[in-house]
């Protein structure tokens, strides 16, 4: 009985490790610029373990960016005084989706002035939420981790294939919606990705 025990072992071992489990690490096909670049529907579809690895390089880079100069490509603009920089980064354990108490208090418009409209279908990728749902709860999220307190009702943007992820102009906030579907990616619905 002991002489295939550690072949038994061994098996399970490379299982695992051909399925993608633990042993593999993740490798997306994309980089987080390219991901933002592309359309929502190509990062929807990509794995959870995959979006998740995004959205921690985005949260990385975006820690990185903090306090430089936005003329470059940043992926968290703001004008802030009269300069365009690049916002303070989040953690890469940061669930956007989890909005602080601080954030109840904001207004959001979300009619489409001109351009995409928010889906309002939900989508098992964005936990259950649509995108329109998910755009509210990173907007709240965000705008209270910036410390942004606008005075009156923030216009919320849909900018689809924007090189950046959110970026906040003139009382107008611009989520690329494929960063909604990277950052669904962290909480409670996507732990078990998480673990891989």
């Amino acid at each position: 009985m002991r002489r295939w025990v550690p072949g038994l072992l061994l098996s399970l071992s490379l299982l695992t490790t051909a399925c993608g489990g633990a042993g593999t690490p993740v490798r997306p096909s994309l980089t987080a610029r390219q991901a933002l670049s592309s359309s929502p529907e190509v990062v929807e579809f990509e794995s959870p373990a995959v979006r998740l690895e995004l959205f921690r390089d985005i949260a990385r880079q975006s820690e990185q960016e903090a306090g430089q100069s936005a003329q470059g490509v940043a992926l968290f603009p703001i004008i802030q005084g009269n300069e365009f920089v690049a916002v303070p980064g989040f953690e890469s354990r940061a669930d956007l989706l989890q909005p602080p108490d601080a954030g109840s208090g904001l207004q959001f418009v979300f009619d489409a002035r001109t351009g995409d409209r928010w889906p309002e279908d939900r989508r098992e990728s964005l936990q259950g939420l649509s995108e329109r749902e998910a755009a509210e709860l990173v907007a709240r999220t965000l705008l209270a981790l910036w410390d942004i307190q606008p005075e009156g009702a923030v216009q919320v943007d849909r900018a689809a294939g924007a090189p950046y992820a959110v970026a906040y102009v003139d009382g107008i906030l611009r989520i690329n919606p494929a960063f909604l579907y990277l950052a669904s990616a962290y909480g409670p619905a996507s732990m078990a990705a998480g673990l891989q």
